[in-house]
């Protein structure tokens, strides 16, 4: 599958794959956020590794995947409306069903995801974060409406950047809290398990089995 590159001057450039031609119905959307060493103007790097990389590979997907590219020193909370803007656009344009839309981090991407599904809950039907942390910005009480996302946490143990403890009690805060959260701790795994994580059948499956009102009939 070749992987389109889209400028959008009045939000962020963004790369997309569209969802394989024989579905007929409107389909998920995979919304990916990358991490710190993939901010810049050529978002080419972004296929390198991880979700990018997994549907660049692969033959058509069911669902529709977008990943838009930070400019150098930004963070995703920086761009937090662009984000939501680039989302409202695809919605808008492309057959994708907004009760499926997935959102997903990595490392810097990950903080970014936490951020921005916790500010806009209403949006998203399932939150993977892998490699990252929540930020410290994010209080209990803004937390507390993630419990309606059904959410995967994937972590290495032997990821220098990130203390096991730290994610370990963020789970434990979540599922307090009414959430649904599975975490998934890749014994050998370091900071870069993107390419492990994202290729696995069972994470790709989750991704179109989610729905934001199945989550809410279960909460």
């Amino acid at each position: 599958m070749t992987v389109e590159h889209r400028l959008n001057i009045s939000t962020l450039p963004y790369l997309f794959s569209p969802v394989s031609a024989d579905a007929n119905q409107p389909a998920p959307l995979v919304l990916f956020l990358h991490g710190a060493r993939d901010r810049g103007t050529d978002i080419s790097v972004l296929l390198k590794r991880g979700l990018p990389r997994f549907v660049d590979e692969s033959s058509p997907l069911p669902y529709l995947f977008a990943a838009p590219q930070l400019p150098e020193e930004q963070t995703w909370v920086d761009r937090e409306s662009d984000v939501i803007a680039l989302l409202d656009k695809l919605i808008a344009s492309e057959p994708i069903d907004p009760s499926r839309v997935i959102i997903s981090g990595f490392s810097l991407g990950t903080a970014g995801a936490w951020h921005i599904a916790a500010s806009h809950s209403s949006r998203f039907a399932g939150l993977v974060a892998v490699s990252g942390r929540v930020p410290k910005t994010l209080e209990e009480t803004q937390l507390a409406v993630l419990k309606e996302i059904p959410i995967q946490i994937f972590q290495g143990a032997k990821d220098e950047k990130l203390p096991i403890e730290d994610t370990e009690y963020i789970v434990a805060t979540l599922r307090g809290l009414g959430g649904t959260v599975d975490f998934t701790i890749l014994p050998e795994g370091d900071h870069f398990i993107a390419d492990e994580v994202y290729g696995d059948s069972k994470l790709q499956q989750w991704l179109i089995s989610q729905s934001r009102r199945q989550a809410s009939v279960v909460a």
